[in-house]
């Protein structure tokens, strides 16, 4: 197949690249699409490289696949013009997600609804609505959730490089100021400064990720709740949801406390898990997998699985994926795998 990588220069980009050679998917030719600072810029790929271009019109030409991961407004342009131009689109954006002609897809999970792309366009979930359905599909289909309430843990890679850097910047600052730290608990002014948080994250845990909206509920929280209800087919699902940005490099966790229409114990959401796709289970009573465990492996990983003391035939557990690999760049690669038997 003819493939182009849109924003193939950033976290997701590049590892978008790897794992098209790690699956050796089909590719014959590759074209990298980039931001004008990077145009030209060598890219690694299959023992060879491929060079960065501009967006274009016509530039699209030819091509059986475009894989999107850009900012939401340069999505919503040249997505179409992509799909427009004869390629199958998957955007890892939010631009698309909740259009009802657009599939929202986490592979293994309803991978069927890729049979039909009215716009040409399928769309990937937020990446902590990717971890966490991919472990409560198979509980969902056993016994229909009725509510949720959830509470998530991500990494500053969500927020991309700048993210990540500023984590960098601040645990620098941070050396040595434990013992300082620890009698004032304060900052200082330099510390507090950042692109991203207005707070500082090394150190720090913030209960706001992503900008308010409605009801005081963040972007985050309600990708969460929608983008569940779309991927689940069922909007009947109540989800209560508080995202936190935590100091970590790489990999969301999630605590998710889940009522049913019928009872589900801890035996039964074990033997549901246990051969789940996408899902490894590490619970022998003391399990808990963190996000470092996570990090670059493409299963997501579930543990402390608990009955719920207050509310019989509930369920507690403990879910962490990979923000970057399954939670974005291998979801959309797998996507595209499963689309090759509708082609």
């Amino acid at each position: 197949m003819k493939v182009g990588v849109m924003g193939a220069t950033g976290l997701v980009g590049t590892e978008m690249l790897r794992i098209l050679e790690e699956r050796a998917f089909p590719v014959t030719e590759l074209r990298a699409y980039a931001s004008s600072r990077s145009v030209g810029r060598n890219l690694p790929f299959a023992g060879g490289e491929v060079t960065c271009e501009l967006l274009r019109e016509r530039g699209f030409d030819g091509l059986d696949l475009v894989i999107v991961d850009v900012d939401d407004p340069i999505a919503l342009e040249w997505a179409p013009v992509a799909a427009a131009a004869g390629a199958q689109v998957i955007d890892n954006s939010a631009a698309f997600r909740m259009d009802p002609d657009v599939p929202l897809v986490v592979a293994g999970v309803n991978s069927t609804d890729l049979a039909e792309l009215p716009k040409g366009i399928a769309s990937c979930p937020n990446c902590t609505t990717m971890v966490l359905v991919t472990a409560l599909a198979p509980l969902h289909r056993a016994a229909t959730i009725d509510r949720m309430v959830v509470s998530t843990y991500q990494s500053v890679s969500g927020a991309g490089l700048v993210g990540m850097r500023e984590l960098d910047a601040q645990w620098s600052k941070l050396d040595g100021r434990s013992e300082e730290l620890r009698r004032a608990g304060t900052f200082d002014a330099p510390l507090v400064e950042g692109e991203v948080w207005a707070k500082p994250i090394a150190g720090n845990v913030i209960p706001l990720a992503g900008s308010v909206k409605e009801a005081g509920y963040t972007s985050e929280e309600w990708k969460l709740v929608r983008e569940t209800r779309k991927i689940l087919h069922d909007d009947a699902i109540r989800v209560s949801a508080t995202c936190v940005r935590v100091p970590v490099y790489v990999g969301h966790a999630m605590t998710a406390n889940v009522q049913f229409r019928r009872s589900v114990d801890r035996a039964e959401a074990i033997e549901l898990l246990r051969d789940a796709p996408g899902v490894t289970l590490i619970d022998d009573g003391d399990g808990y997998p963190t996000p470092l465990e996570a990090a670059g492996i493409d299963p997501v990983l579930v543990g402390r699985l608990r009955n719920d003391p207050s509310q019989p035939g509930a369920l507690d557990l403990w879910v962490t994926g990979d923000n970057l690999r399954k939670g974005a760049a291998l979801n959309a690669v797998q996507m595209a795998e499963a689309l090759l038997q509708y082609r």
